[in-house]
């Protein structure tokens, strides 16, 4: 499994998904592999605040 984290502010959702599948297709191409391997995309915006 591959897990890429992106920065939400320049990424959108389209594009996670074009990248996921733009990783996978590379990944089939290039390299020897026995199985499946998984590529997901994380896009997550955090917000934190503490209280006092």
């Amino acid at each position: 499994e591959i897990r890429v984290i992106v920065d939400s502010n320049k990424i959108s959702d389209e594009e996670a998904v074009l990248l996921s599948r733009d990783i996978a297709k590379k990944i089939e191409k290039e390299l020897t592999y026995p199985g499946l391997i998984k590529v997901t995309v994380i896009r997550e915006t955090r917000a934190v605040e503490y209280a006092r």
